[in-house]
C-alpha cells in the first residue's frame, strides 16, 4: 500500500488498480461489517425476546404457584378448623366417658353394698319374730331385684 504513494512513474496503472481493489475490499469489508451488526442486532433483539419469554413464563408460573399456595392454606385453614371441632367435641365426649364411668363404679359400689347387707338383714328378719309382715319383697327397701325388673304397659291399660 505504500505504493499507492504515486511517486513511481510507471506503475500508475497499478496503483489505479490497487486503489480499485482497495475500494472493493474496502467496501466489501464494510458491507460484511454492516451484515454482521444487523446480525447481531436481530440475535440480540431474538435473545430479548427469548429472555421477555422466559420472564413471562417464570411470572405465569409464579402467579399459578401463588394460586395454588392460597388453595393449600385455605384447605389447611378448612381441615384445621375441622380438626379443632373434632378435638373440642373428643373433649367433652371424654369428659362425659369419665363422668359415666364414675357413675357406673359408684353404683357398682352401692350395689355391692346393698348386696352385702341384704344377705344379713334378711337373715336376721327371718330368724326375729318382730316382723309380723308377710314376705312380700317389693315392701322390702334393700332388695334391688324389684328395681331391675322391666316395667309392663300396654295401650289396653288406657281405656276406660
Amino acid at each position: 500500500m505504500a505504493s499507492s504513494s504515486g511517486t513511481s512513474s510507471g506503475s500508475s496503472p497499478v496503483i489505479h488498480r490497487n486503489s480499485g481493489s482497495e475500494e472493493d475490499l474496502m467496501a466489501l469489508m464494510h458491507q460484511r461489517k454492516r451484515k454482521r451488526m444487523i446480525s447481531n442486532r436481530e440475535s440480540a433483539r431474538r435473545s430479548r425476546m427469548r429472555k421477555q419469554k422466559h420472564l413471562d413464563d417464570l411470572t405465569g408460573q409464579i402467579n399459578q404457584l401463588k394460586k395454588e399456595n392460597h388453595q393449600i392454606i385455605s384447605s389447611l385453614n378448612i381441615t384445621s378448623q375441622h380438626y379443632m371441632n373434632i378435638e373440642a367435641e373428643n373433649s367433652v365426649l371424654r369428659a362425659q366417658a369419665d363422668e359415666l364411668s364414675g357413675r357406673l363404679q359408684s353404683l357398682d359400689e352401692i350395689a355391692s353394698f346393698l348386696n352385702a347387707n341384704n344377705g344379713g338383714l334378711h337373715a336376721a328378719a327371718a330368724d326375729s319374730s318382730c316382723f309380723n309382715e308377710p314376705n312380700n319383697s317389693f315392701f322390702d327397701p334393700l332388695n334391688l331385684s324389684n328395681l331391675n325388673q322391666p316395667i309392663m304397659a300396654s295401650a289396653d291399660m288406657f281405656h276406660y
